[in-house]
């Protein structure tokens, strides 16, 4: 998520999705490439001003003019069924949307400028998850200081030791936000292994990139009927001492279809017991059985 006209200007969105098949023999065979470029209106209702795609799909463009705020997913959905249904790259890049535009709005709290009064009546929702709860550390301080607080992360460690698991990531431009999420599924022991990593970061005007939210799930999933048997999140880097306590939120994953986690999470994942983020990085796990199947 860049902002080559500054803090106030558009968001230009730079997307890639890949699926990537590892051999027994170590070698690493990309099979498919999926790409967006689109621009956001960041300041005037996150409205989508543009989008395209590689491949190429022309449906997109019934999506522009409306915001990626609320009710984007459900008009993804509507637009393009088959993406959802198959849960391809295209469909995980667009579902990102809502959530990655709100995680690109901390570099302004970053830079300095904070929502008016009546934005942050809007913006400010207790008890929305874990970390916006009601006496919690966020909420007082909105409630004391009027503007929503900004704790800068831990310096973001290179993902480059692991290069066969990361497609080509341009350098980020100063206030650019970021999101890295790998999915890695294999079969052993009788049962489909997954391992995933959720990041956000930002990168400040000096390019020093540093983490807003991390987050691994690690898990086990039957190879047969796509049960959940097993899923641990690990907390590894978040903004308040209160965001880690949903984490325990993943065990409710266990006993349930993975292909139906998107609704699921959707619709039973709300409050205090949850973290919007690792919601998303939950959610992502319903395209495991496409995955697998490669």
């Amino acid at each position: 998520m860049l902002r080559p006209d500054g803090l106030l200007g558009r968001v230009v969105v730079d997307a890639r999705a890949r699926d990537v098949r590892t051999g027994a023999d170590g070698d690493v065979e990309v099979r498919a490439m999926t790409s967006l470029d689109a621009e956001i209106d960041f300041t005037g209702g996150w409205t989508l001003r543009r989008i395209a795609s590689d491949p190429a799909e022309p449906r997109l463009e019934s999506l522009v003019g409306d915001t990626v705020g609320s009710g984007f997913r459900r008009r993804v959905q509507a637009a393009l069924p088959d993406q959802y249904e198959q849960a391809t790259r295209l469909h995980l890049l667009l579902d990102d949307f809502p959530v990655a535009t709100l995680v690109s709005g901390y570099a302004l709290g970053a830079g300095g400028i904070h929502p008016t009064e009546e934005a942050l009546e809007r913006r400010t929702t207790a008890d929305l998850c874990s970390g916006w709860r009601s006496g919690g550390t966020i909420m007082v301080g909105i409630e004391r200081d009027r503007l929503i607080p900004v704790v800068t992360g831990p310096e973001a460690p290179s993902l480059d030791a692991d290069p066969d698991a990361w497609h080509s990531r341009p350098p980020l431009t100063a206030h650019a936000v970021r999101r890295a999420r790998r999915l890695d599924v294999w079969s052993a022991g009788g049962v489909i292994e997954v391992d995933s990593l959720y990041r956000d970061s930002h990168v400040d005007p000096e390019g020093g990139e540093t983490v807003i939210h991390e987050y691994t799930l690690r898990g086990q999933v039957d190879p047969v009927d796509f049960t959940i048997r097993a899923m641990v999140a690990t907390p590894r880097v978040l903004p308040w001492v209160e965001c880690p306590a949903a984490a325990a939120s993943a065990s409710r994953l266990v006993g349930q279809d993975v292909r139906t986690v998107r609704p699921l999470v959707r619709a039973e994942f709300i409050g205090i017991s949850t973290c919007t983020h690792l919601n998303d990085q939950m959610r992502a796990l319903a395209d495991l059985p496409t995955i697998f199947t490669l």
